[in-house]
């Protein structure tokens, strides 16, 4: 049986946040959350945290193993940007993107 957990709006940008992503899928639970505990990114304790809300809506389901849990999909898709404009010389502005993603994450039972 499939658990689900989303995170949306991450204030990381999509990019990134694969390089994690890809780090952790297919792996098992508890070698996932090793894992992020010592990687030193960011995305990596948005990850953590997602994946321990995972953990707990298997807990709330009562029907499956948690220790027979494994990654099976990690999505990152973009999020809006939220723009903010950066004062210049000569009464110029340059703009500033700062990027957000959606990531959505699915544990399943080996």
């Amino acid at each position: 049986m499939e658990v689900k957990a989303d995170l949306r709006y991450a204030k990381v940008g999509t990019q990134k946040a694969r390089l994690v992503a890809d780090t952790i899928r297919g792996k098992g639970i508890n070698e996932a959350i090793r894992i992020l505990t010592f990687m030193p990114k960011k995305t990596a304790g948005f990850m953590k945290k997602l994946v321990e809300s995972a953990v707990a809506n298997a807990e709330q389901k009562k029907v499956i193993e948690i220790d027979n849990l494994f990654i099976k999909t990690v999505l990152v898709d973009e999020g809006p940007d939220h723009k903010r404009f950066r004062p210049r010389a000569q009464g110029r502005a340059f703009q500033i993107r700062r990027k957000t993603s959606h990531i959505s994450l699915v544990l399943d039972e080996r």
